[in-house]
């Protein structure tokens, strides 16, 4: 299955951040958006880098609260794992297990239009079974039915 498949059935809406935002901002963000990262955008809307809430958890254990002056561009990944719409979602989720990562936004011309994430692909993969597994039973019941052993 191809990423974007899966970027057909979410909200088309990216939510993004940019380096200038305070990490209290980024965390309200996060937080009303019920989302775990943030892609972080330029002025031309060009991925730059991303956050997420793991992030701001460490900072502000590290600084022991103190994070008030810190800016996203303070504690944003800027070497960027991105994908393409046209990736494989198992190529996907082997990019994710092999960086630990629970995030990956998708890009088209370095523009984010998508992000998958671990759910996406958990969900994915569970509805793939549930369709696999009603498939054969329905299979086995009509073998039941004719008598084909």
């Amino acid at each position: 299955m191809l990423v974007k498949s899966i970027l057909e059935t979410k909200a088309q809406n990216v939510i993004t951040a940019r380096p200038s935002n305070t990490l209290h901002e980024a965390m309200d963000m996060l937080i009303k958006n019920k989302i775990g990262c943030l892609p972080v955008v330029d002025d031309n809307e060009k991925i730059i880098g991303i956050i997420s809430d793991t992030d701001i958890f460490r900072k502000i254990h590290e600084t022991e609260g103190k994070y008030q002056s810190l800016k996203v561009s303070d504690l944003m990944t800027k070497e960027l794992i991105v994908g393409l719409p046209t990736d494989e979602l198992d190529y996907i989720a082997g990019v994710m297990e092999k960086n630990y990562i629970r995030h990956v936004p998708i890009v088209d011309d370095d523009h984010v239009i998508g992000i998958v994430s671990l759910r996406d692909i958990h969900k994915t993969y569970v509805r793939n079974k549930e369709i696999e597994t009603r498939y054969l039973m329905d299979m086995l019941e009509k073998r039941d039915k004719s008598g084909d052993i």
